[in-house]
């Protein structure tokens, strides 16, 4: 009879085990995803006020491009440098895309997205992390079928 007991006591602990390692993992999940996934998106104002120190880490980096520097930007091949102006300010920093493919809709007055971190004052991008954002997703107009 004792070593019927034992048997049923011994799966009680099991449970309670299993149970606290899955409650630490699902912490531990919720955690990173709060804190540990995804890159810090900022505007071009927050990137050169070192807003949650994002002037030393890789970002994201928003804003509009105004122009190139030093000739054309080219619409096919980096590497090229142009200027990032901040949307809700006169703000700008420039942007040293030193690689990667370059988005057909790539022109100034194109709001961008693009990854990289700062280096001595200038925006140092990420090979192929240049984003161009489709203006026409974003103005209003007749919906889709009517037109005016």
């Amino acid at each position: 009879m004792a070593g019927g007991n034992l048997a049923a006591m011994s799966g009680g602990p099991r449970i309670v085990i299993a149970v606290s390692i899955a409650a630490l993992l699902a912490v531990f999940l919720a955690y990173e995803a709060i804190h540990g996934s995804g890159q810090l998106l900022v505007s071009v104002a927050q990137l050169r006020s070192d807003k949650d120190g994002a002037a030393a880490k890789t970002v994201d980096l928003t804003g509009t491009a105004v122009r190139c520097i030093g000739g054309a930007c080219s619409d096919e091949q980096a590497p090229f440098t142009f200027v990032v102006k901040d949307d809700g300010s006169n703000v700008t920093i420039p942007v040293r895309y030193a690689s990667g493919s370059v988005p057909d809709a790539f022109a100034n007055g194109r709001h961008v997205i693009i990854t990289g971190r700062m280096k001595n004052g200038t925006f140092v991008a990420e090979p192929d992390s240049l984003v161009t954002k489709c203006p026409s997703k974003y103005t209003s107009g007749p919906p889709s079928g009517q037109g005016a």
